[in-house]
């Protein structure tokens, strides 16, 4: 039977190990090979006086897949390994096996010098998913999943699968389409989410359903998201009919798993709501990063009569006092001043506290009192810096957002052991579309508007339609948004209503959610339920900054499988199977 590396001790007699020839050493009368498995690393030696073992032992070489018989034994004084666990004692081989060779290695499978390309790595990333940060990272992805089923079934939610082929449905990104063969010219949609389904399931009498759910998006790549196929613990209550219910049942799980799990620390024992609005002012994104300040200041009635014309002929200005940058060199400013301005700013206007007093260009078009209010609201001391934005509140917000980011990056506030939730609630219903000149969802149709029916036929112009807020909530942890929820909506009269403010009549509703109308049809419960991006939360708990390093076949970041070289074209026969053709397009 084989014996594990991790289960060995100086005592195992008659052990049986399989795994990779980790490295070879031949000191000329003894040969030493660190033999791999996926519980760890330990040192055969192989004596001439085993001479067929020995014979083998002259040819192997790295990632050679061999099985070795022998004892246990200590190691000598002084020739203990301290870099591993098992290096105190070693096995003498007493019968060796090759049951497998190597071609040389176009990537590395140890953790030390294995900074090559990405783009290589994804390529033989069966070879990278030997190195034992990988091989670890996976057995505990695999507890990661344990520790979230585990709580779920304690809460009584009914694990269900939902189906794969689906649909097309407006999940805010595009689908990925199925040809179907039985069915020439109709589609299936590989779900973005089980959103339909899921509310189906509480038609269906189902009292608290959950998955570990593939979603499937034809989304750009990020750092810190997958593209084409990734997963989430989703999740849908019945009888609820507002979105705290949800997240007080959902929190005591994301706590867990940061501090029993990830053995982190929150930074705070309860978790705080931010309204939509309130995030967007205060951090300039909906998914703040809550580990550092530097909040956003508004001075727009401190400056509003001010000489300094840029700021006078704005309609909004803001401030960011960011600690310890007045000693920024004039480069690094430039730097950040040419991130103001690829993000739409006319430029980056500052003010720098010394122990001399306020330094900068503009100070002098500022007066004393101005001055104060600045001091007195950013709270800025010697050794800060304050930086501006001034244009439309959008604008304003969404430039010094991102400047907040910048300036805790450059100056190491993100601890890594630290982490920071929020929930970000009542998210906006509609939103103006620019490309398109229109209204559209912010979100998707299935979230529950609040006032219900009364808010919506009260809405008449764009306005009061965009002042709309739906019973919508994420959760954000360390600036990454993490989760997505609502209350749902389960009302045929509101979900024609909410479409029609769009200019859609109720014969495309039919068409596109006839499945989810004609069940709302009959009793419908209220419900409301949530989705966590479980990769992100994964990546975050394991400290790495690409989501890709926590997956075991990514594909990269143009969307490409290396490995298996997809997507890739297909022969005609199935084409023609599907009534198919390809049409070379001219795309100058």
């Amino acid at each position: 039977m084989r014996t594990l590396v991790r289960d060995l001790n100086e005592a195992s007699k008659n052990v049986s190990l399989s795994g990779w020839v980790n490295s070879r050493r031949d000191h000329g009368g003894l040969i030493f090979i660190d033999l791999r498995d996926h519980t760890g690393i330990v040192q055969l030696v192989v004596d001439p006086k085993t001479a067929e073992a020995f014979k083998l032992a002259e040819t192997l070489r790295d990632e050679f897949v061999i099985f070795a018989t022998g004892d246990m034994r200590k190691r000598g004084a002084g020739l203990e390994n301290p870099n591993i666990a098992t290096g105190d004692i070693e096995l003498v081989v007493s019968g060796l096996k090759l049951l497998n060779r190597s071609a040389p290695l176009p990537v590395p499978t140890h953790d030390e010098g294995a900074n090559v390309g990405e783009e290589l790595r994804l390529k033989y990333r069966f070879l990278d998913l030997r190195r034992p940060s990988m091989q670890q990272r996976l057995a505990r992805r695999a507890k990661y999943y344990k520790f979230m089923r585990d709580y779920m079934e304690e809460h009584e939610f009914i694990e269900i699968a939902t189906p794969i082929l689906a649909n097309s449905s407006p999940e805010g990104a595009r689908d990925f389409l199925v040809p179907s063969r039985l069915h020439p010219g109709e589609f299936y949609a590989l779900p973005q989410a089980p959103q339909q389904f899921k509310q189906l399931l509480m038609v269906g009498g189902v009292p608290r359903y959950y998955q570990i759910a593939t979603c499937f998006r034809d989304e750009d790549p990020r750092a810190d998201r997958l593209y084409g196929d990734f997963y989430q613990l989703d999740l849908e209550m019945a009888f609820v009919d507002d979105g705290e219910t949800v997240r007080q049942e959902v929190e005591p799980l994301i706590k867990s798993l940061v501090t029993d799990f990830g053995h982190k620390t929150l930074l705070t024992p309860d978790v705080p709501r931010l309204t939509f609005q309130e995030a967007m002012e205060r951090f300039g994104t909906d998914k703040p990063d809550l580990r550092y300040g530097m909040e956003l200041i508004d001075l727009t009635e401190d400056l509003k009569n001010t000489e300094f014309a840029v700021f006078a002929k704005s309609p909004c200005v803001k401030a960011l006092c960011v600690k310890g940058a007045a000693g920024l060199s004039r480069s690094q400013i430039d730097n950040f001043t040419d991130q103001a301005r690829k993000l739409g700013a006319g430029g980056l206007a500052y003010l720098t506290y010394t122990d001399d007093g306020i330094k900068s260009p503009i100070a002098k078009f500022l007066s004393e009192a101005e001055l104060a209010a600045i001091t007195s609201k950013t709270g800025a001391e010697a050794g800060d810096a304050v930086f501006f934005g001034a244009d439309t509140r959008e604008k304003v917000n969404k430039v010094l957002g991102q400047l907040r980011i910048a300036f805790a990056d450059h100056f190491g506030l993100k601890k890594p052991d630290e982490v920071a939730l929020c929930w970000v609630v009542d998210f906006p219903f509609y939103e103006w579309d620019d490309g398109a000149n229109k209204l559209d969802f912010g979100h998707n149709p299935f979230s529950m508007p609040k006032g219900g029916l009364e808010t919506l036929n009260r809405a008449e112009t764009d306005a009061e339609k965009l002042a709309i807020v739906a019973d919508q909530y994420d959760m954000v942890m360390n600036g990454y948004e993490i989760c997505s929820g609502a209350v749902r909506n389960h009302n045929p009269d509101i979900m024609y209503k909410v479409f029609s403010i769009l200019g859609y009549d109720a014969k495309y509703v039919e068409e596109r959610f006839g499945g989810m109308l004609n069940a709302f049809k009959f009793g419908a419960p209220p419900h409301a339920g949530c989705a966590f991006g479980i990769d992100r939360i994964f990546m975050i708990l394991e400290n790495t900054e690409n989501i890709r390093d926590i997956v075991a076949f990514p594909k990269n970041g143009s969307g490409v499988d290396l490995m298996m070289s997809s997507p890739s074209p297909v022969d005609d026969y199935q084409l023609r199977d599907c009534q198919l053709q390809i049409v070379e397009q001219d795309l100058e």
